[in-house]
C-alpha cells in the first residue's frame, strides 16, 4: 500500500508541472520545412539543434558529472532541471522526493518523468516550436527563473512572429515584439545566468549586456537580407519576399565569429610585453559558460628563430565547497575570472625574452579550458581548438 500511494504522490507531483503539450503536426522541423526550408536547413546546422542531452558531449558529460558528485538528485532530475533552456518543451518540469526514491531503486522505468526525457518531442532540443510558439515572457519573475519557467505557450497550432501581415493555412500567426523589436528578451530567457548546485552564479550575461545600439541578433543571427521565410505561393504565384535574418545562430563554436572580435595592441614595457585586449562587443569575452578561455601566445625572435616561448590563459576557475578544482555547475566559489568587460579593455603582462628583436603574438580562443575539459574527459576537438582572434607582429 505505501508503495501505491509514493506511485500515486509521484503522478501528480509530476503531471501537476506539465507544460502546453505540442500537436505532432508541429512537434519537429521536418514539418515546418515543408514551407520554411530555408530557415530550417540554416537551423539544422546550428548549436540549438543540438541542445539535448544525446547531441552535445560537453552537456552531456557536465550533466554526468554533476550525478555523479551530486548524491541528492538523480540523473533524470538534473536532465530535467537543465531541460528548463535546453528542451524547454519538456512536459516535466520539476521532480520531487518520491521520485528520487523511485529512481534510486531503479524502478522509474514507467515514470512521467522518464518518458518526458525520452519524448521525441523534445530531440530536437532548440526548434522551432520552442521560439514560435511563445505567448509571453514574464520578466517580472526573479532571475532564477529561466527558460520553460520564464515563458507562457500558445495553444498548439498558433505561430508567433516578426510580420503583422504573416497569414498561413496551417497555423495561425500572431506577431510579438520579442521577435521583432525587442529581440534581446527572447534571447535572454535562456541565455542571461546560470548558477551552480551549490547556488553559486557563475555566469551573468543580461547583467553585463551593454547595449550600445546593438542587439543579440545583430551578431548570431546577421543582418536583415532579402529573402524568403515562407516558400509558399502568393496569387502572382511567386513567394513572398521579405527582410529576414539567418537562423544558423552562430556563436562561441564558430571560427569566424572570432575573427577580429577583440582589437588588439602590443607595446614594450621595461621589463614586459604588454598586450592590450579592447573588447568593442556588448558582452564581456569570454563569457556565456564558465569555462571559456582567451589565450595570448607570444612567440620571442632573434632574427628568424624562435628563442622563448610564453602563454597566458585567459579563463575563470572554480573551487568546489571542499577547495578543489571543479566545473562551472559544481563550483562553490570562483577563484579567478579575467575576461573583458564589454566595450572595456584590459592590460596583460608576460614576461621579455632577453636577447629578441621581435615577438609574434597570438590571440586566440578556446571554448573549454584544459581543467574543465580534464575533469570532463571531452573528446571532442572542438573543446580544444584554437580559433584566432588576432595576429600581430611587433619590433622589439
Amino acid at each position: 500500500m505505501r508503495y501505491f500511494w509514493s506511485l500515486f504522490f509521484i503522478g501528480v507531483g509530476l503531471w501537476g508541472a506539465q507544460a502546453v503539450q505540442v500537436g505532432e503536426k508541429y512537434n519537429d522541423s521536418g514539418k515546418c520545412k515543408a514551407c520554411h526550408s530555408p530557415i530550417v536547413k540554416q537551423w539544422e546546422d546550428s548549436w540549438h539543434a543540438k541542445s539535448h542531452y544525446d547531441n552535445d558531449e560537453y552537456f552531456q558529460k557536465t550533466i554526468d558529472y554533476v550525478a555523479r558528485k551530486n548524491n541528492r538528485k538523480s540523473l533524470n532530475t538534473i536532465k530535467i532541471e537543465c531541460a528548463a533552456c535546453h528542451n524547454p518543451r519538456i512536459s516535466v518540469t520539476s521532480t520531487n522526493a518520491e521520485y528520487e526514491a523511485l529512481a534510486a531503486l531503479k524502478a522509474d522505468k514507467d515514470s512521467a518523468a522518464t518518458k518526458a526525457l525520452q519524448s521525441d518531442t523534445i530531440s530536437e532540443g532548440i526548434n522551432c516550436v520552442v521560439c514560435h510558439n511563445i505567448d509571453q515572457i514574464h520578466d517580472s519573475l526573479p532571475d532564477s527563473k529561466r527558460g520553460i519557467h520564464r515563458v507562457s505557450w500558445m495553444k498548439s497550432g498558433v505561430m508567433s512572429g516578426p510580420y503583422a501581415d504573416a497569414k498561413s493555412p496551417y497555423h495561425k500567426v500572431e506577431p510579438r515584439d520579442f521577435m521583432d523589436t525587442n529581440p534581446n528578451q527572447l534571447c535572454f530567457v535562456c541565455h542571461a545566468n546560470d548558477q551552480s548546485e551549490e547556488g553559486h552564479r557563475f555566469t551573468n550575461m543580461q547583467a553585463e549586456f551593454k547595449s550600445g545600439g546593438k542587439q543579440c541578433v545583430d551578431c548570431h543571427m546577421g543582418p536583415r537580407k532579402q529573402g524568403v521565410a515562407a516558400t509558399l505561393r502568393l496569387a502572382n504565384g511567386q513567394a513572398h519576399t521579405r527582410m529576414v535574418r539567418s537562423h544558423g545562430f552562430v556563436g562561441a563554436h564558430s571560427e569566424t565569429m572570432w575573427q577580429g572580435a577583440l582589437k588588439v595592441d602590443a607595446r614594450k614595457g621595461a621589463q614586459t610585453l604588454e598586450v592590450i585586449l579592447s573588447n568593442p562587443q556588448p558582452h564581456a569575452l569570454p563569457s556565456g559558460f564558465g569555462s571559456r578561455e582567451i589565450l595570448i601566445e607570444a612567440s620571442y625572435m632573434s632574427g628568424a628563430k624562435v628563442i622563448k616561448t610564453e602563454a597566458l590563459s585567459l579563463t575563470s576557475k572554480y573551487l568546489s565547497k571542499r577547495d578543489k578544482p571543479t566545473i562551472p555547475h559544481l563550483a562553490d566559489k570562483t577563484l579567478s575570472n579575467i575576461s573583458i568587460p564589454a566595450q572595456g579593455s584590459k592590460t596583460f603582462s608576460l614576461p621579455m625574452a632577453a636577447g629578441a628583436n621581435s615577438v609574434n603574438i597570438v590571440v586566440s580562443y578556446r571554448l573549454v579550458n584544459d581543467e574543465v575539459r580534464g575533469l570532463l574527459e571531452l573528446k571532442d576537438p572542438i573543446w580544444s581548438k584554437k580559433m584566432v582572434i588576432k595576429k600581430l607582429s611587433l619590433k622589439l
